[in-house]
């Protein structure tokens, strides 16, 4: 029979605390559970290796003991023995759940226990004192790729997930790379444990004219030059529809305006919506008439009579 190290099996060091023991325990037996790992053959021998290592280590009584004996374990018998026949206490069975997640339900068949452990302890290989823990079901995560306009609107969409079809509703506004949680969509729990949550991660695709940024929208449109000196109107689309935007003249390439309320939906706030930002570009005619070249010339000579 070979020496366990039952701190090196949690990862921690002899110093640990009784937190630090519980906090190591939870995390290696949700990683190491068997019915977690149901390809990995080795999986049912680390989880009772884990599980003896917690019970000595948990338990103050028992962990003096290994503390004290180490390596030197086999001889740990014959040391009680002694002091108990020269009247000194020895080390009793404390069987409290003194360093568990939540409290077994179960008890660990005969071969729960490593010889060690029952040489160590004694008359506790199989005994009727074992843990069965409860423990959540996986969280799954998935990537939802929604089109820049379907964002706008709150809609419903069925995702299938490990198989299963979830239908869900997306609220209008959600952002890129945003993630949602839908709880207890996740795998099953195990030994009566919750069922884990569905992560959902939205990737937003743009097709569109339009620059999301926040919650404000932002878009170029040409200006025919003449619109641009004169004034006048032009329709403008939004995500909403057309809309028609007075032009005031002399309008300068670069101009900026902003539409109220035309822009994005506020997350989760009804009827909220970011604005719409147009920049305007002058488009300069091209292919012009000799009628037209000579009107722009005298357009310069009027702006410029000395030149």
């Amino acid at each position: 029979m070979d020496y366990i190290d039952y701190y090196k099996i949690l990862g921690i060091d002899k110093n640990a605390s009784q937190d630090d023991i519980k906090k190591a325990y939870r995390k290696l037996a949700r990683k190491l559970h068997p019915d977690l790992n149901p390809n990995d053959p080795d999986a049912k021998k680390q989880f009772q290796q884990l599980n003896e290592a917690n019970e000595v280590l948990s338990d103050p009584e028992k962990r003096k003991k290994y503390d004290q004996y180490g390596k030197d374990w086999q001889h740990a018998e014959a040391y009680e023995k002694a002091r108990q026949a020269a009247g000194q206490p020895g080390f009793e069975d404390n069987r409290q759940n003194s360093g568990g997640w939540q409290t077994y339900t179960g008890n660990f068949d005969e071969g729960s226990f490593s010889d060690f452990f029952a040489s160590m302890f004694g008359g506790e290989r199989g005994g009727g004192h074992g843990r069965h823990t409860r423990f959540k079901g996986q969280d799954f995560h998935a990537e939802l790729h929604l089109n820049l306009k379907d964002a706008y609107i709150t809609h419903k969409q069925t995702l299938t997930v490990n198989g299963k079809n979830i239908r869900i509703t997306i609220p209008a506004g959600v952002e890129e790379g945003q993630t949602i949680k839908i709880k207890g969509y996740g795998g099953e729990g195990v030994n009566g444990g919750p069922a884990g949550d569905l992560f959902i991660k939205f990737v937003l695709e743009n097709n569109t004219a339009f620059k999301r940024l926040g919650n404000d929208l932002h878009t170029t449109v040409e200006l025919d030059l003449y619109k641009a000196v004169l004034g006048g109107e032009v329709m403008i689309d939004t995500l909403s529809g057309q809309v028609k935007v007075k032009i005031k003249p002399e309008t300068q390439n670069g101009t900026k305006i902003k539409l109220k309320g035309k822009g994005f939906p506020v997350y989760k706030e009804e009827g909220q919506f970011g604005d719409l930002i147009i920049t305007f570009s002058i488009k300069i005619p091209t292919n012009l008439t000799e009628k037209q070249k000579q009107l722009f010339e005298e357009l310069a000579k009027n702006e410029n009579p000395n030149a």
